[in-house]
């Protein structure tokens, strides 16, 4: 890993409001509901959730499946305890979701019903690193707009309980990343999957980082999107001349071959990628 690029530091205040909220509301449900991407499985674990939920179960949802490398979403799925690998538009999400919810939490509902408690309402709470799809996984779940959703960081701000059926409830809440982000590899790797501010960015550096572990790790991929060889000395300028992202005067338009190509990673026009690999 190369060690000379810019740090990356992304928490503002709503986040830190909403760790104390959680933290609050945390004694109130039976199981925590992590959800993750898929293309960074450990890169997109907050230590900070893990630490608060350190005395709850917790399902782990390896969410944005269909943008990850699927051989390696198996693989990295044998590192949890209990995990599902899922695309937050996938059919039938709410029944695959309760289900596992119930199945990890058999003995509470076998105790409840020795009580005499014939419909325990089981509560869970959703939790995640911003931009990873808890606003439109919990909206297919309940089959309607009930979170807001959009595809960037810090869109939700506040908790809210929404319920799936009469055995499910869900506690929705803000994406929230860590006051210090000790590790910048992963920083670089959640920024390029967008859930950090663009703003505070060297997009230039993040799009060369980017490409420089594609040649090493999914050799062929740019080559195949860009037409190019996969060699790192000018491959950005030598993208933008192939794909004729130019100014007027034929100079490199590098904004705009910035903005394209990251938006490519995102939306996996290079290719199904895991940024972490699970047999390191």
């Amino acid at each position: 890993m190369e060690d000379n690029y810019t740090k990356i530091n992304w928490y503002p205040g709503h986040m830190a409001k909403a760790r104390r909220q959680m933290e609050e509301q945390l004694k109130l449900v039976d199981i925590v509901i992590e959800l993750r991407d898929a293309r960074i499985p450990m890169a997109s674990a907050n230590p900070m959730l893990q630490e608060l939920s350190r005395n709850k179960p917790v399902l782990i949802i390896l969410n944005k499946a269909d943008l990850a490398d699927p051989e390696m979403s198996l693989l990295w799925k044998e590192h949890f305890q209990h995990c599902l690998i899922i695309d937050s538009v996938s059919d039938n999400l709410s029944k695959i979701v309760v289900n596992e919810v119930k199945k990890i939490l058999s003995d509470k509902l076998e105790r409840a019903k020795a009580r005499g408690i014939r419909k325990k309402v089981l509560r869970a709470m959703v939790v995640g690193i911003p931009n990873v799809g808890k606003s439109t996984f919990i909206n297919n779940i309940v089959k309607k707009k009930v979170a807001k959703a959009e595809n960037r960081p810090g869109v939700t701000k506040s908790l809210q309980w929404i319920r799936i059926n009469e055995e499910v409830e869900l506690l929705d809440t803000p994406g929230v990343l860590w006051p210090k982000i000790d590790d910048q590899n992963d920083a670089r790797l959640l920024a390029l999957i967008g859930s950090i501010n663009d703003d505070i960015l060297d997009k230039e550096e993040l799009v060369r980082f980017g490409l420089f572990y594609l040649i090493e790790a999914y050799p062929g991929l740019i080559e195949k999107r860009y037409g190019v060889k996969e060699e790192k000395e000018e491959l950005l300028e030598r993208i933008a001349k192939e794909k004729l992202w130019l100014l007027s005067d034929d100079q490199i338009n590098m904004p705009k071959t910035v903005d394209l190509i990251l938006k490519d990673i995102r939306s996996g026009k290079i290719g199904r990628i895991t940024w972490q690999d699970a047999r390191e």
